[in-house]
């Protein structure tokens, strides 16, 4: 028998993405209004070594890579998002925690995919680095909710494998140590 998903569950899932949505949005609206293209800003002097604001566009996937497929990348976030409905309806129970990384990743979908369709490029502004050593690529709320939504799932999936696996029921016409025909 299918699981039914519940109107409750169903709101869960849509409230995760569309706060994750509204949070990457916002973000976005204030990097764009207050920094010109490349401009970088230091939010937490004491990080200043690590980690700045710069505004960046990004046409391509995440690190600038194909960054002439921004249409490519855009269905692969409107197909990514309907394979979590799909996906969604048949998680059982009460698994919060996955249904949550699905919203983070959903809503971190939906943002750079509306960015690609207002702006035609998306817009990055986390840059964390420490040089010469270390320059990750510029990012944003986004990219963080998915790659936080992918971790969680696969965190999961491993505490999940590290379970004890319990042997099949012998048929009950058996005795112990015996063998069905």
């Amino acid at each position: 028998m299918q699981p039914r998903t519940t109107p409750g569950q169903w709101a869960f899932l849509f409230g995760i993405a569309f706060l994750t949505l509204l949070l990457d949005q916002i973000s976005k609206a204030v990097v764009v209004a207050n920094l010109a293209l490349y401009e970088r800003r230091v939010p937490i002097p004491a990080l200043a070594d690590v980690f700045n604001i710069t505004y960046t566009r990004n046409t391509g996937a995440a690190f600038g890579i194909l960054p002439f497929a921004s249409n490519v990348f855009l269905v692969i976030a409107v197909v990514a998002s309907l394979f979590i409905l799909y996906f969604y309806r048949k998680i059982e129970g009460r698994a919060w925690l996955i249904r949550a990384a699905l919203g983070l990743q959903m809503g971190g979908a939906l943002g750079n995919a509306l960015d690609r369709i207002t702006r035609g490029y998306v817009v990055d502004f986390l840059h964390v680095f420490y040089e010469p050593y270390f320059n990750y690529p510029v990012f944003n709320l986004a990219d963080s909710a998915i790659v936080i939504g992918v971790g969680i799932l696969i965190i999961l999936l491993w505490r999940e494998d590290q379970q004890p696996r319990t042997a099949p029921a012998e048929s009950s016409n058996s005795e112990p140590g015996e063998s069905n025909p």
